[in-house]
């Protein structure tokens, strides 16, 4: 089936062909239009683009309606992955995951550095792949601690005592 979106893909339109070919529609074929197509002309599955079959809804990215119409949340790690898009998706606003930065770094740097939407969706794969095992590690640890932890934490202490030398000055 093909599966239409805009072009100069970023994240929904990187992430929801990867949750396509995992667990919707492994033979996808996506197609890159310009963004003022009518979605309505289009003969085949449309995503994250006005007018589209799947798109945001209320405060739900495209990747995140995927995950529902197709009762896949469930699978805690695809929710979790689904929240660092949505955060990645949006205007950052206060509550941001961690991961949301780097995520967004990496996709505009690919936007930036490749043009062909279809080599976008080769070297995002991976990624999602990598990002889809850390949420599900993230779950299981969540799930395992009594006090269910909210994500990995990394720990920071600035020594203002120690001066650039290592001498305090």
């Amino acid at each position: 089936m093909k599966w239409f979106t805009r072009r100069n893909a970023h994240v929904d339109r990187t992430a929801c062909p990867w949750l396509i070919r995992r667990s919707i529609d492994a033979c996808a074929e996506f197609v890159f239009v310009p963004g003022d197509v009518d979605p309505v002309t289009l003969d085949g599955h449309t995503f994250d683009m006005r007018g589209a079959e799947y798109s945001h809804e209320g405060e739900l990215c495209t990747f995140q309606v995927m995950l529902a119409r197709h009762q896949l949340t469930g699978d805690p790690g695809l929710v979790e992955m689904g929240q660092i898009v949505a955060d990645v998706d949006v205007a950052p606003r206060r509550g941001r995951r961690p991961e949301a930065a780097g995520i967004d770094a990496l996709l505009r740097g690919l936007q930036q550095t490749v043009p062909d939407d279809d080599e976008k969706l080769r070297l995002t794969a991976p990624l999602y792949d990598a990002l889809y095992a850390y949420c599900r590690e993230l779950c299981q640890a969540r799930s395992a601690s009594r006090g269910g932890l909210a994500r990995p934490r990394l720990s920071y202490r600035r020594h203002h005592d120690v001066g650039p030398r290592g001498d305090g000055g």
